[in-house]
């Protein structure tokens, strides 16, 4: 602007000599009429005055362009300062929009994770229990096939019985004839003169039937893979075993109480649902598992199970669970090898608030697994996972179920409650150490995990020092 300004004031300084120099030479002209030297002296100061008021309006245009511009530039700059502060307020804004989608990406494949988990569960479940559902359909043909033919031996033997009591009842009307003059003895302690063997042989084949029908309409063995009880007074015997024909029920023997049981080193409390609470057993599997013996000391405060056992590895998250989510039935437990193979066991009896051991036990040989609950077994089955081996070097933790190796907790299937004398053998502990274990007796040898490798628990987590289950809180 002030080089516009230099411009106007030259141009002005040009202007004025130029037009006196020409107004001078106007008046010394000899052709035109000469005119009074006031008259034009008063001329030019009008156009030197008007010359004046064009350049004061021009020179004030020029300063409010100067200011104008001024104030532009001014504007300009505030505006940059603007567009800066909010270019970095977007960038703020995008970075947080980039982790919260981040973030909203992985619950996403968590919970498609989940999902697919549940599905497999679902489908293995559906399976089972179309398995099941068939086996029942089979069973129910054939427990009405053997009533059938029950009832129809039943008819046989009921007309045997009568010929054999016409036939008694006539040998006793000739024993008279035979005998004149002696009193008449009942069949059963006199024997018939006549048909002696018939009657032997008769006898014998009746009760041998007799024996081959009760037997018959008595034993139910259960399915090769069923979790229902095995032991009680209401319930069928085992493969193999026979009720007695006469005689009062026995009575089952009460379960083993930890009030019997000290030494069994430290106890966990595990106190909420909280994710923090959590123990890891290190180091975890060494060697791969052909076997495997869960067994310890249990007492729930909630009103279900919960993560027992966790061990994932970096293909699986599942391959060894013991969890009862507080979404599934009160008092089961999912026993998982190899997500999504996995068997539901009973355990009810946990629910009551008080100690009780459990042994999960399981081979790879025919996939043979077995629960017992202070001291009796509950659940039995086969071909669950057979010739299936455990890997080596994954994470092992109690409390909680793991999504991803070391990670991926739940509150919904946390374990709260108190654990004690837990131990894990790489082979299947037989009903005797399962017994001297429950009752205090006998640690079975070669345990490769116990609560001394615990190496790390959660902020809430209490190690107490009590050696009595009963003692501990």
């Amino acid at each position: 602007m002030g080089c516009l300004w230099r411009k106007t004031l030259s141009f002005f300084l040009v202007f004025v000599p130029i037009y006196l120099h020409g107004a001078s030479s106007q008046e010394a002209a000899p052709t035109g009429p000469r005119k009074p030297f006031f008259e034009r002296l008063r001329r030019l100061e009008e156009q030197f005055r008007k010359l004046q008021e064009v350049t004061l309006t021009h020179l004030q245009s020029v300063a409010s362009n100067y200011n104008v511009s001024y104030n532009v530039d001014v504007r300009f700059r505030s505006l940059a300062e603007e567009s800066q502060a909010v270019a970095q307020a977007v960038n703020r804004s995008q970075a947080a929009v980039q982790e919260e989608l981040a973030q909203l990406r992985a619950w996403v494949r968590k919970a498609w994770r989940r999902g697919r988990k549940v599905d497999t569960r679902l489908r293995a479940l559906d399976l089972a229990l179309g398995e099941r559902s068939q086996q029942q359909a089979r069973e129910r043909k054939e427990h009405k096939a053997q009533r059938d033919a029950l009832q129809d031996s039943l008819a046989r033997l009921e007309g045997l019985v009568h010929s054999q009591g016409a036939r008694l009842a006539a040998l006793e009307g000739r024993l008279p004839v035979i005998h004149p003059g002696t009193a008449t003895l009942g069949p059963a302690l006199v024997p018939a003169p006549t048909q002696p063997e018939q009657l032997s042989l008769s006898s014998l084949k009746l009760q041998r039937d007799g024996q081959e029908l009760l037997a018959a309409s008595e034993h139910r063995g259960p399915p090769q893979d069923s979790a229902a009880p095995l032991q009680g007074t209401r319930e069928p015997p085992a493969p193999g075993s026979r009720w007695a024909l006469r005689g009062p029920p026995q009575q089952a023997q009460a379960p083993h109480g930890p009030g019997d049981t000290c030494s069994l080193g430290p106890a966990l409390v595990f106190p909420n649902a909280s994710t923090e609470n959590v123990v890891f057993l290190r180091p975890s599997f060494v060697a791969a598992l052909q076997a495997l013996s869960f067994c310890s000391w249990v007492r729930t405060a909630s009103g279900h199970l919960g993560t027992l056992l966790s061990y994932a590895t970096e293909d699986n998250d599942n391959k060894l669970v013991l969890h009862g989510r507080d979404s599934m039935l009160p008092g089961s437990i999912h026993f998982v090898i190899g997500d999504p193979a996995f068997r539901e066991l009973p355990l009810q009896p946990l629910l009551d608030g008080r100690w009780h051991h459990i042994c999960v036990i399981w081979t790879s040989t025919q996939g043979r697994y077995w629960l017992h609950v202070d001291r009796r077994l509950v659940a039995t089955g086969s071909r669950f996972r057979e010739g299936y081996e455990i890997p080596p070097g994954g994470s092992l933790v109690l409390g909680q179920e793991q999504d991803s190796v070391g990670g991926g907790f739940d509150s919904s299937e946390a374990f709260v409650g108190s654990m004690a004398g837990l131990g894990i053998w790489d082979r299947a502990l037989v009903p005797r150490e399962v017994a001297n274990l429950a009752t205090g007796k006998e640690f079975p040898a070669g345990a490769i995990l116990t609560l001394a490798n615990a190496a790390s628990a959660g902020e809430f987590v209490q190690r107490t020092g009590c050696t009595c289950p009963e003692h501990c809180l």
